[in-house]
């Protein structure tokens, strides 16, 4: 396996973020089309999905050759666009792809909250290593995080349920990302106290 490598920090966003607002650029310009492939009427939602599956993993690759390492984030995330997209295709429904956002969010909280029951932060095991922190701050932060994905769960259920597949396109590209960003910096902020600094003697054993 080949070194982690770094790479420009702008590129690193545009491959990150990049394929979700293609996504959005293509939907919103194919949304009230209709295709027909193989003899099956396809609306413009899920040729949209179709094209966004190779983007999202040619992005990957590309992230991958450029930094010699993915994370599990990116690994999941390429696994569950393909599976859902894929589902999406296969049944011509795009409640499938749809459903994807609410699934990740609640798998995201059923696995902090299983760490919470065991009482442990499998955030911290994740994340200690960029962002060190007492086990106090990483259990207070996964109870919060645990919280937020599920609420973002139960949000994308009443959204994808309740409004028209545009509406939910612009939240699912832009709100909840950037609602998720927001809460998570006025976690760091709120949880400043808890931080680490390198130079700490009394945390020298931890």
């Amino acid at each position: 396996m080949s070194e982690p490598r770094n790479i420009n920090p702008i590129m690193k966003q545009v491959l990150e973020l990049g394929p979700p607002v293609v996504f959005f650029l293509i939907y919103l310009k194919i949304k009230d089309e209709t295709y027909v492939m193989g003899g099956t009427e396809y609306s413009g939602f899920i040729v949209a999905t179709l094209i966004f599956v190779p983007i999202l993993l040619i992005a990957i690759g590309v992230l991958w050759a450029l930094t010699g390492k993915l994370s599990r984030m990116q690994i999941f995330t390429a696994f569950m666009v393909i599976f859902f997209g894929g589902l999406t295709a296969w049944f011509n429904d795009e409640r499938f792809f749809k459903m994807k956002t609410s699934i990740v969010y609640g798998l995201f909280a059923l696995l902090l909250g299983i760490g919470l029951a065991r009482g442990q932060s499998w955030l911290a095991y994740v994340l200690n290593d960029a962002m060190p922190m007492r086990d106090e701050g990483w259990m207070i932060l996964t109870k919060r995080l645990c919280g937020m994905f599920a609420f973002l769960a139960v949000a994308n259920e009443v959204i994808w349920r309740t409004m028209s597949t545009e509406a939910w396109v612009k939240i699912e590209t832009f709100g909840f990302p950037i609602a998720l960003m927001a809460f998570l910096f006025w976690q760091i902020n709120a949880l400043q106290s808890y931080l680490i600094e390198e130079d700490d003697p009394s945390q020298a054993q931890q």
